[in-house]
């Protein structure tokens, strides 16, 4: 019986295969989900629950000034950001002077009313779109100006995006999805194929690795883009209402896959939601209001 993550006969369409020499060594890939010294999942190999969460990273008292926000252990940083668009003969101010810090293995939830600048915020963040005033600091790199190659480097390497509306490709099944961004980066086939097992018994979805998104339910469709983001090895996540289109039981398994993988790995999350699980599961929960967070 084939596997269900072998490749297709005949690349996807719109996708390039990259070029492998057949003679080069695979360095073996280790799993995603497993620290450094021991793995932190379960014997199945999916992460564990909520209940198991090591410590929440200390309070913070002032939004710039954490104290834990040594330039090893933060991730965001946003000063003085501010974000204008026009409509017509009209500016408005999507972003005013925003402050922002995010530190490693910490979840940082942010609500607001639609139009408030949440998700020109996130954009920012993950170089989709440019300030227009501030400083821009994302995994060690400066986004203040940089080029589009450069933030489309960003989103290829340390920060990945799960979107509200899942984001797959419908023409591929879930297995070739989570593959997608390791084929844009060159990984060989084999380590593709390796990953994106792991990756999908991670997410709890292995037997249904051939199936496309019209024939996976909304969390299961959701679970396959969280896979996808990991596929990168992130350090940060970048979530826009990511159970906003899932009933509450679900919504809340998709927040508790969330939650166990930024404490089992430290990485970290930067949601935009109005789920008030995901506010309450959130490390720090702040608020955007007329493009001024507070």
């Amino acid at each position: 019986m084939t596997s269900p993550f072998a490749p297709p006969p005949d690349p996807e369409p719109g996708i390039a295969e990259p070029e492998t020499p057949d003679a080069e060594p695979e360095t073996p890939t280790r799993s995603p989900f497993a620290p450094p010294a021991a793995r932190d999942a379960g014997a199945d190999g999916r992460f564990a629950p909520p209940s198991d969460r090591g410590p929440a990273p200390p309070a913070a008292t002032d939004e710039r000034h954490r104290p834990d926000a040594g330039a090893g252990d933060t991730l965001v940083v946003l000063d003085d950001v501010t974000k204008r668009y026009r409509q017509g003969e009209t500016e408005v101010v999507a972003l005013s002077g925003v402050d922002l810090h995010v530190g490693r293995g910490e979840i940082v939830a942010v609500s607001g009313r639609s139009g408030s600048g949440k998700t020109t915020m996130l954009n920012v963040v993950g170089g989709l779109e440019v300030a227009d005033e501030g400083r821009v600091l994302v995994c060690g790199s400066d986004l203040t100006g940089a080029s589009t190659a450069d933030r489309t480097a960003i989103r290829r390497g340390p920060v990945s995006f799960v979107f509200q509306a899942f984001g797959l490709l419908p023409v591929l099944s879930a297995a070739e999805n989570v593959e997608v961004p390791m084929r844009l980066r060159g990984t060989s086939p084999s380590q593709r194929r390796q990953r994106v097992e792991e990756l999908l018994t991670a997410v709890g979805l292995e037997r249904r690795a051939r199936h496309r998104p019209a024939e996976l339910s909304g969390g299961e469709q959701q679970r396959v883009a969280i896979a996808r983001a990991l596929a990168s090895e992130p350090e940060l996540i970048i979530a826009d209402e990511p159970t906003g289109q899932l009933d509450h039981a679900t919504g809340r398994t998709v927040m508790e896959l969330f939650a166990s993988m930024v404490r089992h790995r430290g990485l970290s999350l930067l949601v935009a939601t109005h789920d008030p699980f995901v506010l309450d599961d959130a490390d720090r929960r702040l608020a955007l209001r007329d493009g001024h967070l507070r």
